[in-house]
């Protein structure tokens, strides 16, 4: 069992405590528990969510081709923490991600409504042969604007390295396992 909770604690950076808690409550399989502590890690993001995050860091990332450049702006609430490794990791990981995957908003309130009007009538112009009832093309467009913003929204992406995980999904897991409030508050990618 000892193993098993190391191995767990490696894999999410949680406490062992809490790492042996998940896995007592999960009936000893490690997948569930891994569940559980990212289910538990979401819940304490949220509490946490209306802390204010006046602290944090800028981070650079230029591509080896010097070609793309990314600038992000990780806040935290105390400077302890945005000192800290785990988060100086997080803030470069999200960089990465940024270069990597050039999201246009950060997230799904920051699209523009004209751009969403937009996307709509086009989808509603490729579905026009389609002889089907009014709500069902409403929930096909609906599916493809909630695409276009997982596609678009750095928040919502899927997480480069990990396609099971979003941006969001990344922040929150470091919110539990450093305990204090982060958020993005802004990015930016240049391409030449």
């Amino acid at each position: 069992m000892i193993e098993v909770i190391k191995k767990i604690r490696q894999e999410t950076g949680v406490s062992l405590a809490l790492c042996k808690k998940a896995l007592e409550e999960a009936g000893q399989d490690a997948e569930k528990a891994k569940e559980l502590l990212r289910k538990w890690g979401q819940e304490l993001a949220s509490k946490r969510s209306g802390r204010g995050t006046s602290q944090g860091i800028i981070e650079a990332y230029i591509h080896a081709n010097k070609k793309i450049g990314v600038l992000i702006d990780l806040r935290c609430e105390t400077d302890f923490v945005a000192r800290n490794k785990d988060f100086q990791e997080l803030a470069h990981e999200i960089a990465l991600h940024t270069a990597a995957m050039n999201p246009l908003y950060l997230s799904a309130e920051d699209i523009p409504a004209e751009v969403i009007e937009k996307e709509k009538e086009v989808y509603r112009a490729q579905m026009a042969k389609e002889k089907k009832p009014k709500e069902i093309m409403e929930k096909i467009i609906e599916g493809k604007l909630d695409k276009f913003r997982k596609e678009n929204c750095l928040l919502l992406q899927p997480y480069v390295k990990d396609a099971d995980k979003t941006i969001q999904d990344l922040i929150n897991d470091n919110i539990a396992k450093i305990g204090e409030n982060i958020i993005l508050a802004r990015f930016i990618r240049f391409e030449r």
